[in-house]
């Protein structure tokens, strides 16, 4: 069974920049994929497909509406105050335990559709990625192997260095969603290419 690691400690400092310190970017309201509005973290748990069953969330003990919403959703809870991506990825998969493989993902992008996350843990063997127009998105599946190398990540610097030392499998989708996170108020409204506007900053994340 792949575990879900719901990364969700970071402070959100563009964001808070620009809307008011007091102004957790997950906690922002936006529209998901189904027209309805919800904080940006809970649009997040409502994309995870139902065989994700095992999930957990890892965030700052302060947080206490981003801890209720990751219990409504089934998630288990890692309070932590992390110095960075790396130092949370680490934690959660020590915390887990025994899994098929874990899929990291991030607590601000709210608009990946459930069809990409699908296949981007369908034949997990080494690291899957998905990729969309050109760039490497999110979320990232790595298999059971990568166990001892994910809980000895630190600090800031997240995962990716992994990928020199992996068969990476690209996992191609129509999904801007897959690149989009919400570092600034104006990424809380998104449109896909359907709507016919793009609004936001799709960059290549995979893991920083």
């Amino acid at each position: 069974m792949v575990t879900a690691i719901v990364l969700a400690a970071g402070q959100g400092s563009r964001f808070r920049a620009e809307a008011g310190a007091d102004q957790d970017k997950l906690l922002a309201d936006c529209v998901g994929h189904d027209g309805v509005t919800r904080p940006v973290i809970e649009q997040v748990l409502v994309n995870l497909p139902d065989r994700l069953v095992a999930r957990w969330l890892v965030t700052s003990p302060d947080r206490t509406e981003v801890i209720r919403l990751a219990e409504a959703y089934g998630c288990q809870v890692l309070l932590l105050q992390s110095a960075g991506m790396g130092e949370s990825i680490a934690a959660a998969v020590a915390a887990s335990g025994t899994a098929d493989g874990w899929l990291v993902v991030l607590g601000d992008m709210p608009f990946i559709r459930p069809s990409s996350i699908e296949r981007v843990i369908e034949g997990l063997e080494s690291i899957n990625v998905l990729a969309h127009a050109g760039q490497y998105g999110h979320p990232v599946a790595f298999a059971r192997s990568f166990g001892p190398a994910l809980m000895a990540l630190s600090g800031d610097r997240g995962a990716k260095p992994l990928f020199a030392y992996a068969v990476v499998r690209e996992v191609q989708v129509d999904d801007p969603g897959v690149l989009w996170d919400v570092d600034i108020p104006r990424q809380l409204r998104y449109e896909d290419a359907s709507g016919g506007t793009t609004v936001g900053d799709c960059s290549d994340l995979a893991l920083r």
